[in-house]
This record gives C-alpha cells, sequence and structure tokens, in this order.
C-alpha cells in the first residue's frame, strides 16, 4: 500500500468518526431537551397536587 493509499484511508477514518460524534451529538441535545420537558411536567404535576391538597385542607 502507497503512502496515498494510507492518507486517504486515515482520512476516510476520520471522517466517519467525526460523523458519528456528531450524531452523538445531536442525540445528547435530544435527550436533554426531552428530559428538560419531563422535568416541567413533573414540576407541574406536583404543583397541582399541592394546590389540590390546600383546596382540600381549606374546605
Amino acid at each position: 500500500m502507497g503512502m496515498k493509499d494510507q492518507f486517504q484511508e486515515k482520512s476516510e477514518q476520520f471522517q466517519q468518526q467525526a460523523k458519528q460524534r456528531a450524531q452523538q451529538g445531536k442525540e445528547q441535545l435530544q435527550n436533554r431537551g426531552r428530559r428538560r420537558d419531563e422535568d416541567m411536567d413533573e414540576q407541574q404535576r406536583q404543583r397541582e397536587s399541592e394546590e389540590r391538597f390546600d383546596q382540600d385542607y381549606e374546605a
């Protein structure tokens, strides 16, 4: 294998690794966004539960 072939093979490996890292980064951002939404939903449910509890005691 010549130097040019080795260089081209290395270059292709680096490109593949870069694509994989980009995909992983994209997935992490999506997961982070989902987790934030779930946290917001949980906080909303907690607030509603506390409000119902307060209303029950006021009555």
